[in-house]
């Protein structure tokens, strides 16, 4: 019996620690690369989620000479600080804009696309 019970202890804790491990993984396991739309049905933001850049993505079933794809802003994370999943964009209500947001250390920026691309630092 209590042979029984050491065995069953021992998977319970070899259990709790994967998922704990796999829990503080799930930042890593995320895509380098995501697609936010927009309210204008040709238009997404590229999202590079280890670096912070974002692309404005323009696409059309009719004209090939308008498909594109143009930077619209700079890295913000470098070297060791690259990570799947650290940056994530969030829509506002104004058609233009998202929030960008560095899920590791907080900061925020206001992220503006349209005729003018803006990235601006949020305090």
């Amino acid at each position: 019996m209590k042979r029984l019970f050491l065995i069953l202890l021992f998977v319970m804790i070899n259990l709790f620690a994967f998922s704990q491990e796999k829990q503080n993984s799930s930042i890593n396991d995320a895509g380098v690369y995501k697609l936010y739309p927009t309210e204008n049905n040709w238009m997404f933001l590229k999202l590079n989620t280890r670096t912070g850049e974002i692309w404005h993505v323009q696409f059309t079933v009719e004209n090939p000479q308008n498909r594109f794809q143009e930077l619209i802003t700079s890295m913000l994370a470098f070297g060791s600080e690259q990570k799947n999943g650290r940056f994530e964009l969030y829509p506002t209500n104004n058609f233009y804009n998202f929030i960008l947001l560095d899920t590791i250390d907080g900061r925020a920026w206001q992220v503006q696309w349209g005729k003018e691309h803006q990235i601006l630092p949020i305090r």
